[in-house]
């Protein structure tokens, strides 16, 4: 538990996301690139890793600066996608451009993770490959050092992932891209503006102007330097620390333009009861000592599902979350997860097929079970900060986006007196 309000200026090593994206385009490019202050995790040291097997040249010896000098890109290869769903999307596509076989495979749990959708998507553009029974890993890629590309549609709703893995890679496609996708809402649409805003910075020609249609001319990707941001989804917990204890965390190096959902996790805090204030290289987030019910649909911001079904667990009233059906093909299934693990603390739960009904009860301790998921070890650190005796079964899964968690949480809501607590991502 907390000793107090928890008062203290954050750093967060660099957003997941954006280094994936960086990695991924710096391969691709014509030129050398620059990654600064990349986020140092299990997915993109996996990334990275991947990245090198098949041609480039990933320099990450410097933890504040990593350069990418793409090669020429070869096979065999093998690539080991632990459970990161960026890995196994964004490179599949990538290996079809190569010359060679490629082989992918993961975690035990990452074959469970919904893959088919891109495959299919790959194979009607000209790729030959060969999956497992259920359309995901064990997968191998037979890349003949180039795709035809052209017209195909998708199935995107089980992850925006399928999407930018192909948005990615299209330039280099013979004839481009054009991708459709047809079936329910996209999920987690600010990654998708994400990628398209960096495809653009990389000297591609993307047009999205039509719903669901996403256009990519054939074309030249050129070496950047990309300057990433701060994780959102890895700050959450940090402001939900502030929010459960009437203190405020500051985190610091937070651009006045973002990438990133700014302004939808302004909105979701704010109406469960936190103070918002967002200043030039800073974003501010206090408690108020009152935790709010919420209705909210986290369809484009589903990463942040587990931090805040846990401020529901601790608010005065019911709360209803929606439109996150996909989760259930994240690391784990969150919603079942959530389901069961809130349960065991007290809380009144209902699972419905795309989200949860939450209304809080008398909290008790108990052993949290992190099914190997990072956001479900966000959650657990979370309502153990106002209640005794919750015990996380392993805290070491969050070395997947942010191995220094555990130093930086301990040293948040422990400290005697306020201080910075920092990180440099390294």
């Amino acid at each position: 538990m907390a000793t107090g309000p928890v008062t203290a200026p954050v750093r967060l090593p660099g957003s997941k996301s954006m280094t994936a994206r960086a990695l991924v385009l710096s391969a691709l490019a014509d030129g050398p690139s620059t990654i600064v202050r990349p986020l140092r995790a299990r997915d993109t040291t996996l990334m990275a890793t991947a990245l090198t097997a098949l041609g480039s040249a990933v320099d990450t010896t410097d933890a504040e600066r990593w350069t990418v000098t793409p090669g020429a890109l070869r096979g065999p290869a093998t690539v080991d996608v632990g459970l990161a769903g960026t890995v196994m999307r964004f490179l599949p596509p990538v290996a079809a451009l190569a010359d060679g076989t490629v082989t992918f495979d993961g975690d035990p749990h990452a074959r469970n993770r919904p893959l088919r959708p891109i495959l299919d998507a790959l194979r009607a553009l000209g790729a030959t490959l060969d999956a497992a029974e259920t359309g995901g890993l064990p997968l191998t890629v037979h890349g003949t050092g180039g795709i035809e590309g052209g017209e195909a549609v998708i199935d995107a709703s089980g992850s925006s992932q399928f999407v930018s893995g192909l948005l990615l890679s299209a330039p280099r496609f013979t004839k481009g891209l054009v991708l459709r996708h047809e079936g329910p809402p996209v999920p987690s649409a600010p990654h998708l503006r994400m990628t398209t805003h960096m495809l653009r910075a990389a000297g591609a020609v993307v047009d999205e102007s039509v719903p669901d249609v996403w256009r990519v001319e054939p074309g030249a990707l050129h070496g950047h330097t990309w300057a990433i941001e701060p994780d959102l989804s890895g700050a959450a917990p940090f402001f939900a620390a502030a929010m459960v204890t009437g203190g405020a965390v500051t985190l610091s190096g937070w651009p006045w333009e973002s990438w990133q959902p700014v302004d939808t996790l302004t909105d979701l805090l704010t109406r469960i009861g936190a103070r918002v204030q967002q200043c030039e290289e800073s974003l501010t987030v206090r408690g108020t000592n009152r935790l709010h019910g919420i209705e909210a649909d986290l369809s484009e911001v589903s990463e942040l599902t587990p931090v805040i079904a846990a401020l529901a667990a601790l608010a005065d009233g019911p709360s209803s979350i929606r439109g996150v059906a996909h989760i259930r093909g994240h690391e784990t299934d969150r919603i079942a997860a959530l389901a069961r693990e809130l349960r065991k603390v007290g809380a009144e739960v209902t699972e419905h097929h795309d989200g949860l009904d939450i209304t809080p009860g008398p909290l008790r301790g108990a052993s949290f079970e992190t099914y190997a998921d990072h956001r479900m070890a966000h959650a657990a650190a979370v309502i153990g900060l106002k209640v005794s005796g919750v015990e996380l079964t392993d805290v070491a899964c969050t070395s997947k986006t942010l191995p220094e968690f555990p130093e930086l949480w301990a040293g948040l809501v422990t400290a005697p007196d306020p201080g910075p607590a920092t990180t440099t991502g390294s």
